[in-house]
C-alpha cells in the first residue's frame, strides 16, 4: 500500500498522528509495497548535480567556507531601498520584502530547502533538511529522506506534511515563477514516514527536480495560510539559523543567532552562519549609504558604481588600512545590465526602432567620463563564459534549433559578427547616427524639423525612462543627450526604490533600467524572465513582454538538454535570439566582485563562483 497525497486536505492529514505514521510504514516498508524494480534500483546519494556529478563527497564542507571560523560578534550590511513586507515568494509585497531572509550573499538565515545549493559549482545541491535524495535518469520523478534531526526555530520537528503544505502554498498562492514550478508535481507520494516522492508528468524539465530540491519550507503550524498572498510583516518560522530580532519596517531588520540550531554541525554548514548577530539597515539613497559606511556605521559593503570604486576611499579609514577593498574575480558569466524596452508599448513594437534605439548608447563616452574606464561593453546575455553566442559562428546544432524560426535571429548574430555599435567616444559619432537613422526608417520613423516622427501618424518619437537612483539617473541623462541628437523627446523620471519596483511590477513603464543575472546553469527560470506565457502574467520577470515563439521553443531545448554539448548549443541559440530581439540597451560591466570592508569583519580566504557571501565571513573580535 502507498498513500498518494493530493491538494484536498483531508488527503494531507492523513498523517496528522503519530500512530497513524508508524501504521502506514508498517505497511508500506521503506520503499512502499507498489513501488517497481526501477524505481527500487535507484541508489540513494548526498547530493545531485543538473549536468555530471557533484564535486563533494558526503562529509566535505564547502570550498569557499572555512570550517575553523570564529563564531560571535556581529555584522552590520547596508542596502539602498527599503521593505514592506516579509514574504518575497508572492506577487503583492514580493519585490520590497525584507532581505536576508533567504538570499545568496546574505544567507539563508531564516528559510531553507530539502537541499542546499554550492556556489562553487555550476548547479549541485547537498543534503540539508532531506539528509538523502535519490532521482532516476528519466528525472520523472525525486525522492527525499528528512533528516529527522531536522526542527523549525521553535523547536518543533520538520514533518513531510510540512514539506507538502510549503511546496502546495506557494503553488496556489505564490508568484511566478515559483507556482509554476511548482504546480508541475502531479504527485507526490509518502512512502515512509520520513520520506516523500514527488513525481512530475514526464521528464522533459530536466531542472524542476532540482528546482523542487531549493523550495522554502514554512512550519504549517505557523503560517497563516489563508492570508499568505497578502502581503505581511509577520515573522515566518522557518529552519534557518537566525530567528527574527528587530523589524523596523523600511529602515532595519535584525537577525538574531538561534543557539539551538539544528543545523549547525552538518558538514554543508561548516564555516557559516558565524555571527551572533546579523543588523541590516537600508538607506533610501546611494550617497548617505555610502557616508553610513565611510563612518563605520556599516562593516561591509559591494560596489556596483566605478566612481565610487575608484575615488571614494579618501577617507581616513581607508587610508590608514582600517577599510580594506577587495576586487574578488567571479566565475560566472556577467549579468546582463541594459535599459529594457516595454515592447507592450506602441513606440517599441518594431524591432528595427528597438535595434536603432540600442545603437545610440555611446558607451565609450560613458565609461570614460563616468566609470574612469573601468567598465566592459556588455553584447549578450552569458558574456564571460562557454554560454556565450558572441564571437562564435552558430553551431549546425545551433542552426538545426533555429531552423524553424528563419526570421529570429539576424545573420551577423547568426555567424558571431555582431557587436554592440562602436562609437567613438564623443556622444555624437555621425556615421552612428546615421546608421541608427537608417534603422529608424525600416521602422517607419523619418527626421522632419528635426524630429524623429512616424510616417503613419506623424507623431514624435518620445518615450521616459525610469530610474532608482541617481546613478541610473545620471546614466539616462547622458544617453538622452544622444538620443536628442535626431529629435527623439524622452523624459527621464527617478522615483524612489519602492514605486520603481511597483511601477515595473504593473508594467508601467516605457524604458527601465534591469539586472538578468547569469549563471553557469540557466533554466526554468528563464520562462519566467522571457516566455510569452509570462508576458501577461503579474509578477513574473519578463519585463519586457517578449513574446517570441523561437524563445519558448529553446527554453525547452535547454531544460530537457541531458548532454553538455546540448545544454551549450541551446543556451548559445537562445542567447542569439534574445541579441535579435533588441530587448533592451546593453550596458556594461566587470570581471570582478568589488567588495569593501573595515577590518572588524573577515571574509574566507576563497569564495565561490559568485563573488562574497557574507554568511561566510566572521567577527575579528570573536574568539
Amino acid at each position: 500500500m502507498r498513500i498518494f497525497v493530493r491538494t484536498e486536505s483531508k488527503f494531507r492529514n492523513v498523517f496528522a498522528g503519530v500512530m497513524a505514521t508508524a501504521l502506514l510504514f508498517s505497511l508500506t516498508g521503506p520503499h512502499g509495497a507498489g513501488a517497481s524494480e526501477t524505481d527500487k534500483d535507484v541508489p540513494w546519494t548526498h547530493a545531485i548535480s543538473m549536468h555530471g556529478s557533484p564535486a563533494l563527497k558526503p562529509g566535505q564542507p564547502f570550498p569557499y567556507a572555512n570550517p575553523d571560523a570564529a563564531k560571535g560578534g556581529t555584522i552590520t550590511l547596508g542596502v539602498q531601498g527599503t521593505f514592506d513586507s516579509l514574504n518575497s515568494f508572492i506577487v503583492q509585497g514580493g519585490w520590497t520584502s525584507a532581505r536576508g531572509m533567504r538570499e545568496r550573499q546574505f544567507g539563508n538565515n531564516i528559510l531553507e530547502s530539502l537541499l542546499v545549493r554550492s556556489y562553487a559549482e555550476p548547479f549541485s545541491l547537498y543534503g540539508l533538511i532531506a539528509q538523502r535524495v535519490r532521482m532516476p535518469d528519466s528525472r520523472e520523478w525525486i525522492e527525499f529522506e528528512l533528516n529527522p534531526d531536522a526542527k523549525f526555530s521553535d523547536g518543533t520537528p520538520v514533518t513531510v506534511d510540512d514539506i507538502i503544505f510549503s511546496l502546495e502554498i506557494i503553488r496556489d498562492k505564490g508568484r511566478p515563477p515559483y507556482r509554476n514550478w511548482y504546480a508541475a508535481i502531479v504527485e507526490k507520494q509518502v512512502t515512509a514516514p520520513n520520506r516523500l516522492k514527488l513525481v512530475f508528468e514526464n521528464g522533459d524539465n530536466r531542472e524542476l527536480p532540482l528546482l523542487i530540491a531549493l523550495a522554502p519550507i514554512f512550519s504549517k503550524k505557523h503560517t497563516d495560510a489563508e492570508n499568505f498572498d497578502k502581503s505581511s510583516l509577520t515573522p515566518p518560522v522557518g529552519t534557518g539559523p537566525y530567528t527574527f530580532k528587530t523589524i523596523e519596517p523600511g529602515r532595519l531588520v535584525v537577525y538574531e543567532k538561534n543557539p539551538d540550531y539544528w543545523a549547525k554541525d552538518l558538514p554543508v554548514k561548516a564555516g557559516f552562519d558565524n555571527f551572533d548577530e546579523i543588523r541590516i539597515e537600508y538607506f533610501r539613497d546611494e550617497t548617505t549609504l555610502q557616508e553610513a559606511f565611510k563612518k563605520g556605521l556599516v562593516n561591509a559593503l559591494q560596489f556596483r558604481d566605478p566612481a565610487r570604486w575608484k575615488t571614494g576611499f579618501d577617507f581616513p579609514a581607508a587610508q590608514n588600512g582600517d577599510v580594506i577593498k577587495q576586487a574578488i574575480p567571479r566565475g560566472v558569466p556577467a549579468a546582463m545590465q541594459g535599459i529594457a524596452f516595454n515592447t507592450r508599448r506602441d513606440q517599441f513594437a518594431d524591432r528595427s526602432v528597438r535595434k536603432a534605439l540600442r545603437m545610440l548608447f555611446d558607451f565609450e563616452w560613458v565609461n570614460r567620463n563616468l566609470f574612469y574606464g573601468l567598465y566592459t561593453r556588455t553584447a549578450g546575455y552569458w558574456d564571460n563564459s562557454d554560454l556565450s553566442s558572441i564571437g562564435r559562428p552558430a553551431s549546425d546544432r545551433e542552426k538545426e534549433l533555429l531552423a524553424p524560426f528563419p526570421e529570429a535571429v539576424d545573420p551577423d548574430v547568426m555567424a558571431g559578427t555582431w557587436r554592440p555599435a562602436d562609437a567613438d567616444g564623443s556622444g555624437r559619432d555621425r556615421k552612428v547616427l546615421r546608421a541608427a537613422l537608417d534603422e529608424f526608417k525600416k521602422g517607419g520613423y523619418s527626421l522632419k524639423d528635426r524630429k524623429l516622427v512616424s510616417e503613419a501618424t506623424g507623431e514624435q518619437l518620445s518615450f521616459e525612462i525610469l530610474a532608482k537612483n541617481e546613478d541610473e539617473e545620471k546614466l539616462a541623462l547622458a544617453y538622452v543627450r544622444t538620443l536628442e541628437l535626431l529629435g527623439i523627446e524622452v523624459a527621464v523620471r527617478s522615483v524612489d526604490p519602492s514605486q520603481f519596483e511597483d511601477r515595473r511590477t504593473k508594467r508601467d513603464f516605457d524604458m527601465v533600467f534591469n539586472t538578468w543575472w547569469a549563471s553557469l546553469s540557466p533554466g526554468a527560470e528563464q520562462y519566467g524572465r522571457w516566455s510569452s506565457k509570462a508576458a501577461d502574467t503579474e509578477g513574473s520577470f519578463n519585463f519586457v513582454g517578449a513574446k517570441e515563439p523561437a524563445i519558448d521553443a529553446l527554453i525547452d531545448q535547454i531544460v530537457a538538454a541531458r548532454s553538455r554539448e546540448d545544454f551549450v548549443d541551446a543556451v548559445r541559440a537562445f542567447d542569439r535570439v534574445l541579441i535579435s530581439g533588441a530587448y533592451a540597451v546593453p550596458l556594461y560591466h566587470v570581471s570582478d566582485d568589488w567588495v569593501a570592508h573595515w577590518k572588524q569583519v573577515v571574509p574566507p580566504e576563497h569564495h565561490s563562483l559568485y563573488g562574497h557571501e557574507f554568511d561566510t565571513w566572521w567577527s575579528a573580535s570573536a574568539n
